[in-house]
């Protein structure tokens, strides 16, 4: 089991859970955050006064698939949240060694 982390601008979230949907990952978890990369932030003005905005709004989605699916769930996320542009994000595997459905106690896949 992969455990995938996308961050993404905030308008492409529903883009990338229906390219998400399409390949059969169902579950998945988007959380608000704010951040930068290379983009380091803008210059913003506000009632005649300039100040620097360093971490921007972002979505990070989580998702804890199987091995097979993972290489299908890059693609249909990079194509979904892709601009072309500078921020359109990272994405992040990791291995996952345990996973447990608390409500009915199965375990691994199942619990997925």
């Amino acid at each position: 089991m992969k455990k995938i982390e996308a961050i993404i601008k905030p308008f492409k979230l529903d883009d990338v859970r229906e390219a998400l949907s399409e390949i059969g990952i169902a579950g998945m978890t988007a959380t608000e955050v704010k951040g930068f990369g290379r983009q380091k932030g803008h210059t913003e003005l506000y009632r005649g006064a300039e100040y620097v905005v360093d971490f921007l709004p972002k979505v990070k989605i989580e998702a804890v698939i199987g091995d097979d699916l993972v290489e299908r769930a890059i693609e249909a996320i990079t194509d979904a949240a892709r601009t072309g542009k500078i921020g359109d994000g990272k994405i992040f595997v990791s291995d996952v060694s345990k996973v447990v459905r608390i409500r009915t106690g199965e375990e691994d896949m199942e619990a997925i």
